[in-house]
């Protein structure tokens, strides 16, 4: 499947658009046209794409390949993090303990909360893949339950009137919030029903093909998501409670049409054509971009001054973020290609033997 390396190319580009947008830009969210777009559905796709292709029918999953593929997860997310973590606190500010302390107690970590998260949810998912494997039945029942139970927790984080670690909550943090915060468990509650989507798309391929090329499926879903896309830009301004419905309906619907967009036009995105192996190569490199990008954000904050000055300039910042966005990509793939040429960081900072 060359457009779904092309597909991961083209989410890579829109994160560090993104990023582009608020950290080099200062935009707030609030005041962009470009960032509560983007926010919708660029991470639930990185995460839908990555729990696509974590699904493998052949695997065999005794305790030796499982013991094995938690290792290898384990080392690969955690080692280049770490090091390119701390990399960019020294780099990136004025006085380094304390910026790594601060980060520390972030669910963001600084930026480098991804693949920790994606850790998580790859450990999970390999505990429950063991254990259905076990199972003398085969169903569908076990993985749609997985799914509706990381639905129920990602709810939960927009409802700060009932529960104690949502957003927005105002009372005294207590314990468990700190310690979500602290693990980035939070990243985990907010985007592992995306990857369990992902999944169980790649899991009953057949019929999902069937099912996205019927008459009726593509409409409905454009007609939803504009409805709820509508409400969903604006629902920072309502009550949470009610807010993270459109929400979610938007983020689901916006990941369906994008992948559906790709698979539809495959024959652009293929190797033989400059956009599909442009965009492949970004998408084979996501892991060396994300974690290097970070050190080649600008530093323009009168641009997102102008943006909240003139809001709803849609196509011009969306425009200036991704230029600038794919610059800052071409840099950090050029420093990947540096490091890479020693053998000892091509395999412990980018996971390649």
């Amino acid at each position: 499947m060359e457009w779904l390396d092309a597909l991961r190319g083209f989410t890579m580009i829109l994160v560090v658009a993104n990023h582009v947008a608020g950290m080099g830009f200062g935009e707030e969210w609030k005041h962009s046209s470009a960032i509560p777009f983007l926010i919708l559905f660029r991470m639930p796709l990185f995460f839908f794409v990555s729990g696509f292709l974590a699904y493998k029918a052949s695997q065999v999953w005794d305790l030796k390949n499982f013991g094995a593929l938690i290792w290898k997860k384990v080392k690969v997310q955690t080692i280049p993090t770490v090091a390119f973590f701390f990399l960019a606190m020294a780099i990136l500010n004025r006085h380094f303990w304390p910026a790594v302390e601060n980060a520390f107690h972030l669910s963001t970590k600084g930026g480098y909360w991804f693949t920790i998260a994606l850790l998580y949810m790859f450990i999970i998912y390999y505990v429950f893949s063991y254990l259905e494997s076990k199972l003398k039945w085969k169903s569908w029942i076990p993985i749609t339950l997985l799914f509706l139970v990381s639905l129920v927790f990602y709810e939960t984080w927009y409802q700060p009137k009932y529960f104690s670690w949502a957003a927005g909550y105002r009372g005294q943090k207590t314990d468990l919030y700190y310690f979500l915060q602290d693990s980035s468990l939070v990243q985990v509650l907010l985007y592992f029903p995306f990857f369990l989507y992902g999944n169980i798309v790649h899991r009953y391929w057949t019929n999902a093909q069937k099912v996205m090329d019927s008459k009726w499926f593509f409409p409905v879903v454009i007609v939803v998501v504009i409805l709820a896309t509508l409400d969903a830009l604006k629902w920072h301004t309502m009550r949470m409670t009610w807010g993270v419905i459109p929400l979610t309906i938007s983020r689901f619907g916006l990941l369906t049409i994008t992948f559906m967009y790709f698979r539809h036009y495959h024959q652009y995105f293929t190797r033989m054509t400059f956009m599909g192996a442009s965009l492949q190569y970004i998408g084979r490199r996501t892991l060396d971009i994300y974690l290097i990008h970070f050190l080649f954000m600008p530093d323009l904050p009168h641009v997102g001054e102008f943006f909240k000055s003139y809001p709803h300039n849609f196509v011009v910042d969306i425009l200036l973020s991704v230029l600038l966005g794919l610059v800052v990509i071409g840099f950090s793939i050029i420093t990947s290609n540096i490091l890479r040429i020693s053998p000892f960081f091509k395999k412990w900072l980018f996971g390649r033997s």
